[in-house]
């Protein structure tokens, strides 16, 4: 690690800001009148004080089954939408999947709710590595002028087919995103709950 990263690392850590705060408080002590003429020693010790009795940052090294899944599954999902752009397909198809992905980048961002429900998973996993690429593949394979005409009265030009799956998919990757965000809430209603139970009594319960 190069000096000025060291520098960096150290001013943004747990140390820095504890001695920091103390200092400052030394300051205090010397604007009400209270340090002396000693006052830029006592700054300079109360730094030190809170720097050296500080414990260090704590280094966080294992990474989690979930962050590891979800990882891939974002690394897959950004090479799916780079890969999908004019003029090989159409701007609403563009579009379209940028609101999936969206949703999909959204979704995997809750990595522990994720992975705490294996069938949303699977969904969310399928939806990126297979039923997204599969549509979009089997349209771009097609020529533009055969995509966009109908071979029947009642039939779906190959666009129409695509917008339509693209469709059921957001419909299923928003039920469940939502069901993701329902555990999200009643985290925090529980969170609620236990706030009022410790805090919302008589002072003397504490």
């Amino acid at each position: 690690m190069a000096t000025s990263e060291r520098i960096l690392a150290y001013l943004g850590s747990l140390k820095n800001i504890v001695g920091s705060a103390l200092a400052l408080g030394g300051l205090g002590l010397h604007f009400l009148g209270l340090a002396g003429s000693f006052w830029p020693v006592v700054v300079a010790g109360l730094y030190g004080v809170g720097a050296l009795l500080t414990p260090p940052d704590r280094v966080r090294l294992t990474i989690s089954h979930a962050e590891v899944e979800t990882r891939a599954l974002r690394t897959d999902l950004d090479t799916l939408v780079a890969n999908v752009s004019p003029p090989r397909f159409p701007e609403d198809v563009v579009a379209k999947v940028g609101i999936l992905a969206a949703i999909l980048r959204d979704v995997l961002a809750r990595a522990e709710a994720l992975t705490s429900a294996p069938d949303h998973l699977h969904v969310v996993s399928q939806a990126v590595r297979d039923y997204l690429p599969t549509s979009l593949e089997a349209y771009a394979n097609l020529p533009r002028s055969y995509a966009l005409t109908r071979r029947g009265p009642r039939e779906r030009s190959a666009h129409e087919e695509l917008m339509a799956q693209l469709g059921l998919l957001e419909s299923g990757l928003s039920a469940i995103a939502e069901a993701v965000y329902q555990g999200d809430e009643q985290a925090l209603r529980d969170q609620g709950r236990f706030l009022r139970d410790r805090f919302g009594g008589s002072s003397l319960d504490l």
